[in-house]
């Protein structure tokens, strides 16, 4: 591939002009910052802001700059889901290929979460519903306030639980038995549940939440960053492996690593006694 297609497939993304939410970049460019912006409304999500998302999620994949997202809610709420006027009204008037378009788009949001190399930071405070669980759920780490109510409410309106792929999801973060009945009820996990379940990395008093997660993406943007981006990768890879196929993704990818000059940059930096400058290549 010539210098000149790759440049053309890859671009900075720090300028990105956000239509449907806040889209905010630290001043190194590293870190990215969504805020779902309707707090009258607890910031649920639209037609159009779920295809923004799926969109951006898709064109990080190619970013130059961007190292790490962070992902959270004005108002002091996360996300309460899809907009009940703007969504679930229309939805009961659709056909069967509309209705299929649609979910196969809300469902390639989370696999756009999934599928950039960038780590995810969730800063849960307050609301967190249906598809904004779903994106707290599709991101990499998750930190929440003693506020946080997680709730898969499907049911709720009358739907399945399977939703967004909640069914693989979320029984592989804090267990089959305890999936299964947040997908049967509908109910919200406290925080403290979803801490001590593993749904939630840290808790935050809600005035701390955005810091905590702006250190943490800072800390991981500083990180190998290629190396991230294998690390992300092989532990969405590796759900559908034996332990035999595992052990040879992972070697491989270490070797490919190991051809890195964060790699080589460690090594020096032991050597000389101070601490390695990543990179990210």
């Amino acid at each position: 591939m010539s210098e000149h297609t790759m440049k053309h497939h890859r671009q900075a993304m720090a300028g990105y002009t956000a239509r449907h939410f806040r889209w905010e970049v630290s001043s190194d460019h590293k870190v990215a910052t969504i805020t779902l912006n309707r707090p009258e409304r607890k910031n649920p999500l639209t037609f159009d802001s779920y295809a923004e998302l799926r969109d951006l999620f898709r064109g990080l994949v190619y970013a130059t700059d961007i190292k790490t997202v962070v992902v959270t809610g004005a108002g002091g709420n996360f996300c309460s889901g899809g907009d009940v006027h703007e969504i679930i009204g229309p939805l009961t008037r659709m056909c069967m290929p509309q209705l299929l378009d649609f979910t196969r788009m809300t469902g390639d949001l989370v696999k756009a979460m999934r599928a950039c190399p960038q780590p995810i930071v969730a800063a849960v405070d307050g609301v967190c519903a249906g598809a904004g669980a779903m994106m707290a759920l599709a991101s990499d780490i998750r930190l929440g306030t003693p506020a946080a109510r997680t709730a898969f409410l499907f049911t709720r309106v009358g739907l399945a639980g399977a939703d967004m792929g909640a069914c693989t999801l979320l029984p592989r973060m804090i267990g089959q038995g305890r999936a299964s009945e947040l997908l049967y009820t509908g109910r919200a996990m406290s925080a403290d549940e979803g801490l001590a379940w593993g749904f939630f990395n840290a808790l935050h008093a809600s005035e701390a939440l955005a810091a905590a997660a702006e250190t943490l993406a800072g800390q991981l943007a500083a990180g190998p960053t290629f190396a991230h981006g294998i690390t992300k990768k092989l532990l969405h890879q590796e759900w559908n492996m034996g332990l035999d196929e595992a052990i040879e993704a992972e070697a491989q990818a270490q070797a490919i690593c190991m051809q890195t000059r964060d790699f080589h940059r460690a090594y020096e930096a032991f050597v000389d006694k101070r601490k390695p400058v990543f990179e990210g290549d």
